[in-house]
């Protein structure tokens, strides 16, 4: 394998893996407060749908990272939005929480298409793509990783790992992620110190929604020019990143990147003459990230150790 080849397999890697980094923290921010947010796929979906509309409509007057920047904030806006429907019925209504998050999958998708339908004439939402960042002043000198990080790159990256700093400090180095790691191992104790459980366990699927928006709209961004209502899976490929990284987010790092790697080969196989000179056939590249998660679930499922309440409907008089 050339240098050059390693350089545009790492990069393509990032493009995958930052937006299931993105995303898996937002599960775990919801899991670890004890909700289970599996509606990640639906929210992305949205996020990415109400998103890219804006920087449809908009480009012709803006264009640049400016623009990208608002739309990364619309995005995780629209994802807070759909992912409170989900907080109160899991929270307020006490409903099964993976019936909650299946009904937002299953609506994203078609009010997505429906409104790009009724608003644009057609299914496909396409926007141009000025946000690629070519070189970045004097970090992109620095040797083997000016080339991997700041050369040919977007601010989506270094977005996605400043979420995982912050995911990282917030969880370990905080009282609110005490209180919130509380509320999802034990929230009987921690209603009894005086943990408002209702409050920690809006805020954290709120965050899961906020990064689930954005997620949707870094995955976009720099692999396509036209958005089609679909993520392909993401959303349901960061849940096995998630579990696969055990809800820390150090392991979920490493995970989003095994799995990112895996998608890059199956998408961007032809590009690797190591892999095109073995004559294998294109469907098993595309099968690979989800052979990957099927595998990687079966060997570690058995030991993952998901929050203790996550799933159960917080009930004050239980004990």
């Amino acid at each position: 394998m050339t240098l050059s080849t390693f350089y545009f397999l790492v990069q393509q890697t990032m493009f995958y893996s930052i937006p299931l980094l993105i995303v898996a923290l937002g599960g775990m921010y919801s899991e670890r407060s004890g909700v289970v947010n599996i509606a990640l796929e639906g929210i992305m979906i949205m996020g990415a749908f109400i998103s890219l509309f804006f920087m449809n409509r908009m480009q012709s007057s803006m264009s640049g990272q400016w623009l990208l920047v608002l739309s990364m904030l619309i995005a995780a806006g629209s994802g807070m939005i759909l992912s409170f429907f989900h907080a109160f019925a899991s929270i307020n209504m006490k409903a099964n929480q993976v019936i909650s998050g299946t009904a937002l999958n299953l609506f994203a998708p078609a009010f997505a298409i429906f409104t790009a339908r009724m608003l644009i004439g057609v299914q496909q939402v396409t926007f141009m793509n000025t946000y690629r960042i070519p070189l970045v002043p004097y970090l992109s000198s620095i040797p083997i990783l000016g080339d991997l990080l700041f050369k040919n790159t977007y601010i989506t990256t270094f977005v996605g790992f400043a979420i995982l700093a912050v995911a990282t400090i917030v969880l370990y180095k905080t009282r609110f992620g005490l209180r919130l790691r509380a509320c999802g191992e034990h929230p009987q104790a921690a209603d009894a110190a005086g943990v408002n459980v209702k409050k920690m366990r809006y805020i954290g699927v709120l965050i899961s929604g906020a990064l689930a928006g954005l997620g949707g709209l870094v995955l976009m961004v720099p692999v396509t020019t036209a958005f089609d209502g679909q993520v392909g899976g993401y959303g349901f490929l960061a849940l096995a990143v998630l579990i696969f990284g055990q809800w820390r987010p150090r392991r979920i790092l490493f995970a989003a990147f095994f799995f990112g790697l895996m998608k890059t080969i199956s998408a961007a196989y032809t590009g690797i003459p190591i892999l095109l000179a073995l004559g294998i056939p294109s469907y098993m590249f595309k099968m690979m990230p989800y052979l990957a998660t099927i595998i990687v679930l079966t060997f570690t499922s058995k030991k993952s150790a998901a929050p203790k309440a996550a799933g159960e409907p917080y009930d004050a008089g239980k004990r």
